[in-house]
């Protein structure tokens, strides 16, 4: 519903005993916490939110609340006659790239599935060590992957990952290589058939912010 309303234009309201209505919305949701990892579940993909840390004050105010209200008047003078430094270019307004700080990634990756992290970490390094800026992979290559890490989990799930999470199809019927780290950090080439994927490098970044 939250997110729903954050970019809904118009609201279907009923009073008690009364008959819906629809009626103009406009709304912006404010939400304060002291958990800085998990106030809420907000996804890799997401771009509905603007997560800002405040630091603590310093000294304490005791007349704060009186002095916020005599500042009203002059707020709202500022919002109406203020000169916007953003153009309009996406549904919540602000490009999502403007959205981006050090505490909105702290909660996606705090929220990321840490069979994903692991999944994006490999591909990173693989792109790293071998110079690349894309990677070809099925859902089969990681098994051995994740399994080496110690988590546990099935081949439906990395498939979920990839479809899913990074929306990713395998449209690519071949041959490609897949490269096999050993545990002294060697890659090692495996020539491999079948429907794989496309990972880029730009992509995993994001992912591991």
């Amino acid at each position: 519903m939250l997110k729903n309303l954050s970019t809904a234009g118009e609201y279907k309201m009923e009073g008690k005993n009364k008959d819906r209505k629809e009626v103009e919305f406009f709304a912006k949701f404010i939400m304060c916490s002291n958990n800085e990892l998990n106030p809420i579940i907000i996804p890799t993909e997401e771009v509905r939110f603007w997560v800002r840390k405040i630091q603590k004050s310093k000294n304490d105010n005791i007349s704060l609340r009186e002095q916020m209200g005599r500042e009203i008047p002059q707020f709202l003078h500022f919002l109406l006659n203020r000169k916007l430094s953003t153009q309009n270019e996406s549904r919540m307004w602000f490009k999502p790239i403007l959205l981006e700080t050090a505490a909105l990634r702290k909660i996606k990756r705090y929220n990321t599935n840490k069979i994903e992290v692991e999944m994006a970490s490999y591909c990173k390094d693989v792109m790293e060590t071998k110079e690349l800026n894309k990677m070809m992979c099925c859902a089969k290559d990681f098994m051995p992957v994740i399994s080496d890490t110690g988590l546990k989990t099935d081949i439906s799930h990395i498939r979920n990952i990839l479809k899913d999470s990074w929306s990713l199809n395998s449209e690519h019927n071949g041959e490609y290589t897949f490269y096999l780290i050993s545990k002294d950090g060697e890659l090692t080439p495996m020539k491999r058939k079948g429907r794989y994927v496309i990972v880029t490098l730009e992509f995993v970044n994001k992912i591991l912010l």
